[in-house]
């Protein structure tokens, strides 16, 4: 018999996306497992800090549940995705646009999907090594564009609202042939070497602060360019199945990721000294130390901009539903906030 792993590497994440909506969903666990999947960048040191302080078993403790956390890496919102409606995570971390993708296709259903809390506000960058890219209608068909996902991922929403701004309606998809997906560390390293066909990569930090230290990068825009003003690019989500059957242990993670959020805020020498330790990353604590202190970067739970990102994907048919307001996808703990 095919095993569930090579059944979804052979079908793909569209027909595995359908077959798990049409499942019955998984059954009820026990309070005290939390699965929590996370991915690339110094918007996660919430996450590390977590991590590193053990801030979830601290607030389960304080519920009364003791609380096994299981941290997973995955790069890509489809991937994520699967993950969580294939009962793999309890908590999933991608960006807005993966993140309302699911949310349209599940709402009603069994696994119907809400927004923990955001990861702050902080800007993506589209950089190249290509001089002769000033913006992006300057691409040719000779450039190749790195993110986590092609087409899908927040990376490439970011970069079909600029494409309609650049090029007028029905052209947000002008330039998803020059998509290609890879992850951001290998997309980094793929632009700062020259020798392959990647010449741009819609990044985030601290991979696109560590491109631009090479003097050959320059960047050609920014995602609070193109929305006018801060977003929150990426959050953390649930389903409403796991909250209301494991109140005690979201409500840990909720207090954790509050507490981890506000302390990255008021200590940022030594989340980043966190971020590096828990990434193994080679990168000098000071840099990332840098690159939290961007003045650009918010940190809190409360989602921004998210409704723009949402208009403009029913706008282009991505998702069917158009939500009037912010609180419709994201769970009630966040609505006595000024979101949007």
């Amino acid at each position: 018999m095919i095993s569930r792993r090579t059944f979804a590497r052979l079908a793909g994440p569209g027909l595995v996306l359908g077959l798990v909506l049409g499942a019955a969903a998984p059954s009820a666990r026990a309070e005290g497992t939390l699965r929590i999947a996370q991915q690339f960048g110094t918007l996660y040191t919430p996450f590390h800090v977590m991590k590193e302080k053990g801030l979830i078993e601290k607030h389960g403790k304080a519920l009364g549940v003791d609380i096994t956390v299981d941290w997973t890496r995955l790069s890509g919102g489809s991937a994520v995705n699967d993950a969580l409606l294939a009962g793999n995570i309890d908590i999933a971390s991608a960006g807005i646009g993966p993140f309302l993708t699911l949310w349209d296709k599940t709402r009603g259903s069994a696994n119907d999907v809400k927004i923990v809390g955001a990861f702050g506000a902080q800007p993506n960058l589209l950089v190249t090594n290509n001089p002769n890219v000033k913006s992006i209608k300057d691409f040719t068909e000779k450039d190749k564009i790195a993110m986590p996902v092609a087409g899908v991922s927040v990376q490439a929403r970011i970069l079909q609202y600029a494409a309609e701004q650049a090029f007028g309606p029905g052209n947000a998809k002008k330039l998803d042939s020059l998509m290609v997906t890879l992850p951001h560390p290998d997309a980094t390293a793929a632009l700062l070497s020259g020798s392959t066909e990647i010449t741009a990569h819609l990044s985030n930090a601290p991979f696109q602060n560590q491109a631009l230290k090479d003097p050959k990068i320059h960047k050609v825009l920014s995602s609070y360019d193109v929305f006018g003003g801060p977003v929150t690019p990426t959050v953390a989500y649930a389903t409403v199945k796991f909250r209301n059957e494991n109140p005690k242990t979201y409500k840990a993670f909720l207090d954790a990721f509050q507490e981890a959020t506000a302390w990255v805020e008021k200590n940022k020498a030594e989340a980043a000294g966190i971020y590096v330790k828990v990434e193994q990353s080679k990168l000098d604590p000071a840099f990332v130390a840098e690159v939290l202190s961007d003045p650009e970067v918010q940190y809190t739970l409360i989602p921004q901009g998210t409704l723009k990102f949402a208009d403009f994907m029913n706008r282009i048919g991505a998702i069917k539903a158009k939500p009037t307001s912010w609180k419709e996808f994201t769970f009630d703990d966040l609505h006595g906030a000024s979101g949007s």
